[in-house]
């Protein structure tokens, strides 16, 4: 009789299952992808982390850790395992409760396209007739590579391929044993056993799946015991992709959204940006190592905060790791808890499970936090939580997040192709970009543009102009008397202009403004990509008082880069589909487009020429001394009471600014200068940057006669070699009320 009502029941529920569809078409969710110009991933973005791999592709190893974790006998049973049901009847009856399920993998595929997670009997009979039925249409192979590419195993990866990636940082194809059986535990309960959030459990279940391997003879005693003995390194952070360029990510991931908004974040488009890998990680290297510098400057502050510690049971307690899993990593500074504490040695708990002892030179920089006479809100004592990073030789130190923030970014002067481009100190704790978003005073780094302005009304590298003090009157200003200053308070008469570009002299810079007028400066700094309206027309123009972004001052220095034109910088080179077609590439007009030309090619010269003696001979001379070379130029900058530091420059092949500062502007110190805290930045990225470039020149151009040599050498324009020049002095005309709101002294 129930046999008869079982068939009756197949025979009216098989010709109701839903079609196979959806697993002969198998359309999966692919997100969409953010690279390199070179084709290194920098970001994925989806609701779904997911890599589909052929089952061709898929390790040895891994297919054997996946049988032998949830269906060692898949290739013999037909959908459902008989003899497996009776296994885990027997192990739950004499374990006295539920212990052991049998679900196959034909099941789980049932299960995961087509049913829902509810324990019913009508479920379980349809996923049961289910199974048989893709047993019927599908090969083993087709049903095996679905289950590998679909199952959910934990922070939002699918598929096995993405999961190898998201803990293990690396492709399928090079997983280890070890890694294997730690990854093929998941499906059972990817919450449970995921080794991020509880990395004890996921190593029980792990050695569990290692002794299921070789119990089946899929690895041998030595392979065992090695996997056994194995430490798993688990990404313990999403974002950790193989290179840092999480701003230019997200730029390209709003460009692409606003461009094709269906379906943008599951089709599998693929963005490739312009950054180029090496040039963007010494970017990243470099500002992160000028930002932890300045901050090591300044002192150690205290303790991040405190864990309460009376729960606490013992120094291996979950509680810790619980505890340290809500703290991101924010990079290599790792959060770790104070166990013990005293004048000469630490004892801390290192985020992932390690305890160090800490002494000497790697408590050094917090000695005076240690002291019992430091406040009580900041001390480290038992239950702080502090930051620790590996110092130049690999040894743990303690360090802390810095408050400052910095912005750095590189183009190609021939196109605007932007090659590196880091927003901030860490995106997943600012993601405000200061490279495109950060409106700040440029300080001196804005007197180029001045001079160039100057160059087109028949001054030259050689005018000089009086270093004195100078007085604007009340009368003029209209409300009290502007007595500006050099920034080393030194006055040394009449020098040539390429001089006082060097030394970053004040005084020069206003007379020359002076001379030239205020609007006619405001107007022709338009060309370089600035907005005029942000650099209102009074005299503190010539000292950075207007506002800019590190991109267009990026931007604007390309103009000198590449002979006087202006490119548009850009960070997406193409967008393809999910077939690699191309949807959309850039189209950007290069250099060399008289189109975009913006300022004459003689004055152009002519500047690189006085911004190189900077580079040289002032303000950023280590910049030449470190890296060795003579084509480098640039400007330093500092603000009003040390508020923003700059450094803004080039050579010929790429041109990039640096800029460190508060987000609530307030002062960063005395003497963090451009040419202390943001220099340093610049010129590690330029290390890497120009590592096998040759020195390189610009050409004299047409029309511009070089007379003299080194410092000395000056400038004459062709048509006018025969003609006397006009006095460059005293051409000054009464100046507009100047701008009295903290006008910059650098």
């Amino acid at each position: 009789m129930g046999i008869a009502i079982g068939l009756i029941i197949l025979v009216l529920a098989y010709p109701n299952l839903p079609s196979l569809e959806v697993l002969t078409d198998y359309r999966p969710k692919i997100p969409l992808r953010i690279f390199t110009a070179d084709g290194y991933l920098i970001g994925e973005f989806g609701e779904e982390r997911r890599a589909v791999v052929s089952i061709n592709d898929v390790p040895q190893v891994m297919k054997h850790a996946i049988l032998s974790a949830e269906d060692d006998r898949f290739y013999q049973h037909g959908g459902i395992d008989y003899l497996g049901i009776l296994r885990a009847a027997g192990t739950n009856l004499i374990g006295g409760g539920k212990r052991q399920g049998a679900s196959t993998i034909t099941q789980q595929v049932a299960r995961n396209f087509f049913l829902t997670g509810e324990k019913t009997y009508t479920r379980k009979l349809y996923e049961a007739l289910l199974s048989f039925k893709i047993e019927s249409n599908l090969s083993k192979d087709q049903i095996f590579e679905l289950y590998i590419n679909q199952i959910f195993l934990g922070q939002r990866a699918y598929g096995f391929a993405a999961a190898a990636q998201i803990y293990f940082g690396k492709p399928l194809k090079d997983i280890s044993i070890a890694e294997a059986a730690m990854l093929a535990g998941l499906p059972k309960a990817p919450s449970a056993y995921n080794p991020i959030v509880n990395p004890k459990r996921a190593r029980l279940r792990q050695q569990y799946v290692l002794r299921r391997m070789h119990e089946l003879g899929h690895i041998s005693d030595a392979q065992y015991d090695s996997a056994l003995k194995e430490p798993l390194i688990v990404k313990r952070e999403l974002s950790d992709y193989p290179v840092h360029a999480e701003y230019v990510a997200e730029m390209a991931r709003q460009i692409t959204a606003d461009r094709f908004p269906e379906d943008v974040y599951s089709r599998g488009m693929r963005v490739y940006t312009t950054l180029i890998k090496a040039e963007q990680e010494a970017a990243y290297i470099s500002l992160r190592k000028g930002v932890m510098d300045y901050d090591r400057r300044h002192g150690y502050r205290g303790a991040e905060s405190y864990l309460d510690m009376k729960d606490i049971k013992s120094d291996q307690d979950e509680a810790i790791d619980e505890a340290l899993q809500d703290i991101s990593d924010t990079g290599d500074l790792i959060p770790a808890l104070v166990l013990e504490s005293d004048a000469k040695q630490l004892r801390v708990y290192r985020k992932g499970g390690e305890i160090l002892n800490l002494s000497g030179d790697a408590m050094k920089f917090a000695a005076k936090m240690i002291d019992d006479k430091a406040p009580p809100n900041k001390r480290i004592r038992r239950g702080a939580i502090v930051r620790l990073q590996k110092d130049d030789k690999g040894n743990w130190q303690i360090s802390q997040l810095p408050e400052v923030e910095s912005a750095f970014v590189a183009l190609d002067p021939k196109d605007g192709a932007v090659r590196a481009l880091v927003g901030g100190f860490d995106f997943n704790r600012n993601k405000f970009n200061h490279v495109t978003q950060a409106w700040r005073q440029p300080g001196s780094s804005f007197k180029p543009f001045i001079y160039s302005a100057s160059l087109e009304k028949g001054f030259t590298p050689n005018s000089v102009i009086a270093d004195e003090p100078i007085v604007i009157p009340a009368s003029q200003t209209g409300a009290q008397a502007w007595e500006p200053h050099n920034y080393d308070g030194k006055y040394e008469g009449p020098m040539k202009m390429r001089t006082a570009l060097a030394k970053s002299k004040n005084m020069v810079s206003i007379r020359i403004l002076q001379a030239i007028g205020t609007h006619y400066a405001q107007d022709y700094a338009g060309r370089f990509g600035f907005d005029p309206e942000k650099h209102p027309p009074y005299l503190t123009m010539a000292l950075g008082a207007g506002s800019v972004t590190p991109w267009q001052m990026a931007t604007a220095y390309s103009v000198f880069a590449n002979g006087g034109f202006k490119v548009s910088p850009y960070v997406v080179r193409e967008i393809r589909d999910e077939k690699n077609q191309i949807l959309a590439h850039s189209a950007e007009t290069p250099a060399g487009d008289e189109s975009i030309r913006v300022i004459d090619p003689r004055n152009a010269y002519m500047m690189d020429a006085m911004l190189r003696d900077v580079a040289i001979y002032g303000t950023a001379a280590k910049a030449s001394a470190i890296l060795k070379r003579h084509d480098l130029a640039g400007k330093t900058g500092t603000t009003n009471e040390y508020v923003d530091a700059w450094f803004c420059g080039y050579q010929i092949t790429v041109a990039g600014c640096a800029w460190i500062g508060f987000d609530q502007p307030r002062k960063l110190g005395d003497k963090e200068t451009g040419g202390v805290a943001a220099l340093p930045i610049w010129i590690g990225y330029m290390g890497r940057a120009l590592k096998d470039v040759p020195v390189q020149l610009p050409e004299t151009p047409e029309g511009l006669i070089a007379v003299g040599e080194g410092r000395d050498r000056n400038y004459i324009y062709a048509e006018n070699a025969s003609k006397e020049r006009p006095p460059e002095e005293d051409q000054a005309t009464p100046p507009p009320k100047p701008d009295l709101d903290k006008p910059p002294a650098d």
